[in-house]
């Protein structure tokens, strides 16, 4: 075989084995939007560009700050129920009763088809 034909042999090879390519999910909106003043939501949603691994992806939400207090400690909204939606791409958070007047970011996390772990916030205030 010469070396014209082997260089046209490895091509075709190469262009047959190559697979998909798989992006990060990107954050595409968020329900509230970023730094939206809201009131009494009872769930918060992220929606991300990949179908996401349920599993893998996830969220919390914390209580940043609360009116009349200069200095708060970040605090966890416990009880909160995190799931997929059927659309694969958003994220769910519900809580048992509205969230109270305050500030408030959503820590998440996603993983898509590419098995990376992307992470980022979300901030928002209730009034």
């Amino acid at each position: 075989m010469n070396k014209t034909m082997m260089l046209c042999a490895l091509t075709a090879l190469s262009l047959g084995l190559t697979g998909p390519a798989f992006a990060h999910p990107k954050l595409v909106s968020s329900t509230p939007s970023a730094a939206a003043t809201v009131t009494a939501p009872r769930q918060v949603t992220v929606t991300f560009s990949e179908t996401l691994m349920p599993a893998l992806s996830g969220a919390e939400v914390l209580m940043t700050g609360m009116p009349g207090m200069k200095d708060h400690s970040p605090m966890k909204i416990n009880g909160a129920r995190t799931s997929v939606a059927t659309d694969g791409k958003t994220l769910q958070i519900a809580f048992n009763r509205p969230l109270g007047a305050g500030s408030y970011a959503v820590n998440w996390h996603a993983v898509s088809g590419d098995t990376h772990r992307v992470t980022g916030s979300v901030t928002f205030t209730v009034r």
